[in-house]
């Protein structure tokens, strides 16, 4: 079953928990050089935009990314293809922690590193809602069976909100918010490239 996962989305995967799998080993140390931290901590380096990436909160944060890279990443590289699919997916990367450091300027009180590939999978989901929009998906909690473009137009608009209105703190919803739009414009480009 492994063996039929695209490439590039078996790599990330892979990476994601080799990654893990380090930061269990090396703890706090691994955060504090490759987690995301906002330009005045005093902590931020460049290659952050990137390393956080692959970093994760716990096991329920990894294994919840991986399993929408896992189901929506096949998809959307089959189509793409390898070298487009990981552009596509490190731009989205980006984008969102520049989201992410925009949003922590305007944010008040200590501090704190963004972690998670959930930048990355946000832009994957968009383009899968995109290049899918009528594919059937069924939800797991509650059990209703949607089409894509509405699940994705849905989780966009829940990302928003709950990130304007601060609710579930801890969550980078801005860098979520990030990677969609990440994912757009490189959708957009890929489209004016093909006219």
């Amino acid at each position: 079953m492994f063996g039929a996962i695209p490439p590039v989305t078996r790599g990330l995967l892979l990476a994601n928990g080799a990654v893990y799998m380090l930061q269990i080993l090396l703890g706090n140390w691994l955060l504090a050089l490759f987690a995301l931290w906002p330009p005045g901590s005093g902590w931020f380096m460049p290659w952050q935009l990137v390393t956080y990436g692959f970093l994760h909160g716990g096991l329920y944060h990894l294994l919840f990314n991986c399993l929408a890279l896992f189901m929506f990443g096949s998809d959307v590289e089959r189509v793409f293809g390898r070298a487009r699919f990981l552009n596509f997916y490190f731009v989205c990367v980006i984008s969102a922690a520049l989201a992410q450091l925009l949003f922590s300027l305007l944010r008040e009180g200590p501090p704190y590193p963004t972690v998670g590939a959930s930048g990355g999978v946000f832009g994957i989901l968009l383009a899968f809602g995109m290049l899918f929009p009528n594919r059937m998906i069924l939800l797991i909690f509650p059990p209703i069976p949607m089409k894509a473009w509405v699940f994705v137009t849905l989780y966009g608009v829940v990302e928003l909100v709950l990130g304007v209105t601060g609710t579930a703190a801890g969550v980078a919803h801005f860098a979520h918010l990030g990677g969609m739009l990440g994912g757009f414009l490189m959708l957009r480009h890929y489209a004016s490239r093909r006219r």
